[in-house]
């Protein structure tokens, strides 16, 4: 049963991640969380995206949308990024760094003015190199990040087929350096690994379904979809970090000190 909820958690993910321009990995942590504890979200995770993004790439590669000047710019940081981040997976918590990210993708709501606004700011192609090595260590240490980019393609114009085109092959190449570091590290174990190719495979199998349902979408519908999935992602990281929340909160208040020595009493 467990395998097969990922797999359903996997399709239901890719399905929303595909008409939207990214967050099936965000979407599908608090379920393999859930399913087979928070030590597997990264290694699986990462394992379901490579196993999903290849469908993806030779589905838009027909219609010629990848942004190769974006890949050029983006792969070296990346490569970097997601090596460093997947090392220091091994030793470290990275749960207030969750936190960081979730607010940066709940804030995109302001920044877009609810998706009537198509950029926030410039964006130029080598800006891609430092933002896909902070992405991609972030990545490799909490396991996705994947709407975290949406924001610098609207800027740079990328928007519908050629975001989710160009993303798939920076997120590939992205994913191998992870897996390949996890599986050095030992952080990929056997059950990790069938784990992740149960939602995987259902999550190649989601791009089919999702890229028709993208072909009817306008611009600015598809923006608005791709901010709602930013903000829901954001949410839903802050929900799984809620203890890390209380924490922080109880040890800036001394709440938790005040209600240690009430129960002490």
């Amino acid at each position: 049963m467990t395998l097969f909820f990922l797999a359903l958690a996997g399709f239901l993910s890719w399905i929303i991640s595909t008409v939207s321009g990214g967050g099936g990995a965000l979407l599908l942590t608090p379920a393999v969380g859930y399913l087979v504890g928070a030590r597997a979200v990264a290694p699986v995770v990462t394992l379901t995206s490579l196993l999903g993004e290849p469908t993806r790439i030779y589905l838009f590669w027909k219609d010629k949308d990848i942004d190769w000047r974006v890949v050029c710019w983006y792969l070296p940081g990346a490569t970097v990024g997601a090596l460093f981040g997947a090392w220091v997976f091994a030793t470290a918590r990275a749960e207030w760094l969750q936190v960081v990210v979730a607010l940066f993708l709940i804030s995109t709501v302001w920044q877009y003015r609810f998706g009537e606004r198509e950029r926030s700011c410039p964006m130029r192609a080598w800006a891609f190199l430092p933002v896909g090595f902070v992405v991609a260590f972030f990545s490799g240490l909490i396991g996705a990040t994947g709407p975290v980019l949406n924001p610098f393609y609207l800027n740079y114009g990328a928007i519908k087929e050629r975001m989710i085109a160009t993303k798939g092959v920076n997120s590939l190449a992205m994913h191998l350096v992870k897996i390949g570091t996890y599986t050095a590290l030992d952080s990929l174990t056997g059950e990790y690994l069938l784990y992740g190719t149960a939602a995987g495979i259902a999550a190649a199998g989601a791009n089919w379904v999702g890229k028709r349902w993208l072909e009817r979408f306008s611009n600015r519908r598809f923006r608005q979809l791709a901010i709602a999935v930013m903000v829901a992602s954001g949410a839903t990281m802050l929900w799984t970090q809620r203890d890390t929340l209380r924490e922080v909160w109880e040890n800036s208040t001394g709440w938790g000190t005040m209600r240690g020595r009430r129960a002490g009493s």
